[in-house]
């Protein structure tokens, strides 16, 4: 393997020749061999995007040249479109403030920039002029996690909840019975339990997006305490504008850069509504499961696609394979949020340093979430049917029809008849008869499932 000798405060140190990052970077790489977690590539995008805004602020008020910006703006332009990847090796188990993967992306800055223009950049001089890996690091942070919940999952979900919706159209004149503590209640359209799953969607919708705006206050600027040393006045808020118009998604300063440094309350707000999201799909995933079961022996109310086989052993056997993917994401994520709030508990004096944890887990719940939604959407609910024929029979054969007797024979009379019905395996119009409740034309004026939806 052919090296170069790169050098940073603490001396020499060789790096690999095809490599662009720097002495910090190989430093890091070498001292944190720690499993394969790397810090996710949106990071790294997402702080290609704040060096190129950073750059043109620092060129617009006189801190770097107009020929270095450039160079830098064309690096990041290069790292966002995905062409430098290979040259962010870092490990989530590194520093807990980002220091490394932030100068990581200086150093490749500069030294592609170095190839490309022969600028002169240095990767703290220039590339990381008016910053600190304090501010950036978190700021990169949120920028990814915006992107990643805007651009990525909340188009995933939006796909869901029209396949929903689809299927509480055509289902809207299918009567079955209903289910409560796993047991028989009253009846209800199968369109208006397809719009309960829809409705919560809708409402993760809304959550997210009320997440997203908690993650547009940036800590860039604050530079190293939250005091903005060394960023000259109004850099932040430059920079948020730069990328507000880059990203065409709004960024602003943090009014107190302290808070930003310190505390990631924000981003544990955030992931809470990543949660509520994996809550409602467990729930949504589960019932489809329950329903789909069977073929024979189980409620068997609908069929789902069947994509492979489901056994090693068992012919012909076909599993709710989507289901099952679904809900394993769900526990993750859910553990991903405990992750997430106990590093962000952990803050000390003026920097969390829990950072590349909470954003490793963050943008995992992300993709993960995003990424089973569309799994589960296509493979599975959007071929959702009803077994109308196995509805109507559980509609029919339930005692809890039982219930539209209360107006007319009342609560404990009602209830006699359902249980004399289950004990002496009888029907319900039987046991109210031999009651002396109701003839059988009064029971059947009484008893219509399609009026009690």
């Amino acid at each position: 393997m052919k090296t170069r000798t790169e050098h940073d405060s603490m001396g020499e140190i060789a790096v690999e020749a095809d490599k662009y990052w720097g002495a910090q970077t190989q430093r890091s790489f070498e001292n944190f061999k720690i499993h394969d977690e790397k810090i996710p590539m949106d990071v790294i995008y997402a702080m290609a995007y704040l060096k190129k805004a950073c750059a043109k602020a620092n060129a617009s008020l006189d801190k770097i040249s107009t020929e270095k910006a450039e160079a830098i703006i064309k690096v990041c332009d290069e790292i966002c479109d995905h062409k430098l990847d290979d040259h962010f090796p870092l490990s989530v188990w590194q520093t807990g403030s980002g220091t490394q993967s932030n100068m990581n992306v200086n150093e490749v800055i500069a030294n592609r920039g170095n190839e490309l223009f022969h600028a002169n950049l240095h990767p703290n001089d220039d590339v990381n002029r008016s910053q600190s890996s304090n501010d950036t690091f978190p700021s990169a942070m949120y920028i990814a996690a915006v992107l990643g919940v805007e651009h990525y999952l909340m188009p995933k979900l939006k796909e869901l909840i029209a396949v929903l919706e689809r299927l509480e159209q055509e289902n809207h004149d299918i009567i079955k019975i209903g289910r409560t503590h796993l047991q028989d209640a009253t009846p209800l359209r199968f369109s208006q339990e397809i719009s309960g799953w829809k409705a919560m969607l809708k409402n993760n919708l809304m959550m997210l997006k009320q997440a997203v705006d908690a993650l547009r206050k940036l800590a860039i600027g604050g530079t190293a305490v939250g005091t903005g040393l060394n960023a000259p006045k109004g850099f932040g808020e430059t920079v948020c504008s730069l990328l507000s118009e880059e990203l065409h998604t709004v960024f602003i300063s943090d009014s107190n850069k302290f808070h930003a440094l310190a505390a990631k309350d924000d981003i544990v707000f955030a992931h809470g509504a990543l949660k509520a999201l994996a809550a409602n799909l467990m729930k949504i995933a589960n019932d489809v499961r329950w329903l789909a079961s069977g073929p024979r022996c189980g409620l068997g109310e609908i069929k789902i696609p069947e994509n492979e086989p489901g056994s090693s052993i068992m012919p012909g056997k076909v599993n709710p394979t989507q289901c099952e993917s679904m809900t394993m994401v769900c526990v993750q994520v859910m553990g991903n949020d405990a992750a997430i709030g106990f590093a962000a508990s952990q803050g000390n004096f003026e920097l969390n340093v829990f950072m590349p944890v909470i954003i490793y887990n963050f943008m995992q719940s992300v993709h993960l979430l995003a990424d089973s939604i569309y799994s589960f959407n296509i493979h599975c609910v959007s071929g959702i049917t009803a077994n109308q024929q196995q509805m109507e029979y559980y509609l029919h054969h339930s005692l809890m029809l039982v219930t539209a007797l209360n107006p007319h024979i009342g609560y404990e009379n009602a209830a006699k008849c359902a249980k004399k019905a289950y004990q002496e395996n009888i029907s319900l119009k039987e046991a109210c008869v031999a009651l002396g409740l109701l003839s059988e034309a009064e029971f059947e004026q009484f008893i219509i499932p399609e009026q009690m939806v």
